[in-house]
């Protein structure tokens, strides 16, 4: 709904058929707007600044502008029109917030041409670009336009609690009326920026029926895939740093509560994947194709609206994914299952749709056909759970990394490590002093030695099992990267560091080379006579 890339490639312009919208030329549609928006938009710093009261959500501003020009308004070659502008002065303190000056937001949409995007889906609408990429013109129905003037109020209590949002950025809310016929426009944010290649486009809703791409869609360019395509491709996943991962979420799960909270369903994820492997390899084409890049760095940036900023705000980035120093155009981080590093460039979209009664007698019937709990069409509060389900268990992952030891330095010495070593014997072996004093004591075999130590009676072949990755790490932690075996094949011409043959039910050798402890245990002569006597082996 906010994204050149999900709408496909610009549409050719005159190479093909001019589009129409209920029987309004584009050309012409285009042009009201940018007439319209001029006017309002000058006609409104005019008015002083306020605090925002309850009756300015429902206040609706209108316009005359013929062709021939008038007093307040200038001459142009389209029809007739009236344009209407709803909420001016809430829609003025939405764009404030987010950083827009009034100058700015004019030069966006008027001084070139709108770029007019191809549509994927079903709904119909039109769908224009800035040139610079800021902003996307989306035509809406007139039940849309309806419901979002309704969660005006709602909307500017959540943008002032939270500004930091995926959710989409409204700029303004416009009607064009001419011939008897009325087009509703909204201004949204960019959430694909276009100089920035897509590699992969999903639209993503939790859902799995009918959640694939059709043919015809496959066939374009630039296509739009669903949640089973995104399964198959991505079958592991997207994986971010943690400090990413858990900011990411935690936006999401805000987001969806609030339009739990506004009974809104059937929204989706637009997620957009490009791969920074591929793009070296297409850079020369890149930097040809990235003309509007160079002219947007020069203009002010929107505050909140790429990806990264909406989920941690700007001063922020991913940890370490990304070190290159890359204009990500505030993508966010991320590696793919195969290792490929990504910048991910995402936005909830389509949130005008109400758990009205048309959608309740839609997940009615479909409940009916199909499982009712895999059709996109679902009561509010489940959608949401399903929504983040999804998000949180087949889409985004963290990734695991073991952390180095915070002691590695002291450990790594020679001589701290001779000491550990030394430790470690002199407790092994006291142990085995005071249990063959017992066993000898009560008349026990030495097999039960094996017993004891190993837990396996009987079975000196079995191997003990592997420690714990917890338990792993705190020996790391002690000894550093040196490991500890008991062999009885080790050589036995290395340097003894420490040997006790009288105590012991044999003999042990603990040696250190190349950084690896090994302690060799041979049974004497008296357990080789012994059926029962075994060798304790332990690998660690």
């Amino acid at each position: 709904m906010s994204s050149a890339a999900e709408n496909g490639d610009a549409a050719p312009g005159k190479q093909s058929e001019e589009k129409t919208y209920k029987k309004t030329a584009s050309s012409a549609i285009k042009g009201a707007i940018q007439l319209g928006i001029g006017y309002t938009v000058g006609n409104l710093t005019s008015k002083p600044d306020r605090d925002v009261l309850m009756q300015d959500f429902y206040v609706v501003e209108s316009v005359f502008l013929p062709s021939e020009g008038s007093n307040l308004t200038p001459a142009h070659h389209y029809p007739d029109f009236r344009f209407k502008t709803y909420a001016p002065l809430a829609f003025r303190y939405f764009r404030e917030l987010f950083g827009i000056k009034p100058d700015d937001y004019l030069y966006s949409i008027c001084s070139e041409p709108l770029i007019e995007l191809s549509n994927p889906g079903a709904s119909g609408s039109l769908f224009f670009v800035t040139s610079d990429d800021e902003f996307i013109i989306k035509t809406v129905q007139h039940k849309e336009a309806e419901f979002l003037q309704k969660l005006l109020p709602g909307y500017y209590m959540n943008l002032n609690q939270n500004p930091r949002t995926l959710l989409p950025k409204f700029y303004g809310l416009y009607c064009m009326q001419s011939g008897g016929i009325n087009i509703r426009i909204v201004v949204m944010n960019n959430v694909l920026p276009r100089s920035m290649r897509m590699h992969f486009t999903y639209d993503l809703k939790g859902s799995t029926y009918k959640r694939r791409a059709s043919r015809k869609e496959r066939e374009k360019s630039s296509p739009t895939f669903k949640d089973l395509d995104f399964l198959q491709d991505m079958h592991e996943g997207l994986y971010f740093d943690t400090e990413t991962y858990n900011a990411l979420m935690k936006t999401l799960q805000r987001d969806c509560r609030v339009l739990e909270s506004f009974k809104i369903m059937d929204y989706s994820l637009l997620l957009g994947i490009h791969i920074l492997d591929h793009s070296l390899k297409e850079k020369e084409e890149e930097n040809s194709q990235n003309v509007p890049d160079a002219k947007r760095s020069g203009m002010q940036k929107v505050l909140y609206s790429t990806a990264m900023e909406s989920i941690q705000g700007p001063g922020k980035s991913g940890d370490g994914i990304i070190t290159e120093n890359l204009d990500t155009m505030g993508g966010i981080p991320a590696k793919s299952h195969k290792g490929e590093k990504l910048l991910l460039f995402m936005g909830i979209i389509d949130i005008l749709q109400s758990y009205r009664l048309m959608k309740k007698l839609e997940h009615s019937w479909k409940a009916l056909v199909y499982d009712g709990d895999t059709v996109s069409v679902h009561r509010p509060s489940f959608y949401a759970d399903r929504f983040l389900k999804f998000m949180n268990s087949r889409v985004f992952k963290k990734i695991q990394a073991l952390k180095a030891s915070p002691s590695k330095r002291r450990c790594n010495s020679i001589a701290a490590l001779k000491a550990t070593s030394q430790e470690i014997v002199s407790s092994i072996s006291q142990e085995w002093k005071d249990e063959k004093r017992d066993l000898l004591t009560e008349g026990q075999s030495f097999s039960s030695l094996d017993e004891d130590a190993l837990g396996s009676r009987h079975r000196p072949d079995l191997v003990p099992s592997t420690p714990s990755l917890f338990e792993a790490a705190s020996l790391a932690t002690t000894i550093s990267s040196s490991s500890l075996y008991v062999d009885e094949h080790c050589p036995h011409d290395r340097t003894a560091l420490y040997s006790n043959s009288k105590g012991l039910p044999s003999s042990s050798t603990f040696t250190l080379e190349e950084g690896t402890i090994y302690l060799t245990s041979e049974p004497n002569a008296l357990e080789m006579q012994d059926d029962n006597a075994s060798v304790l082996d332990v690998y660690l």
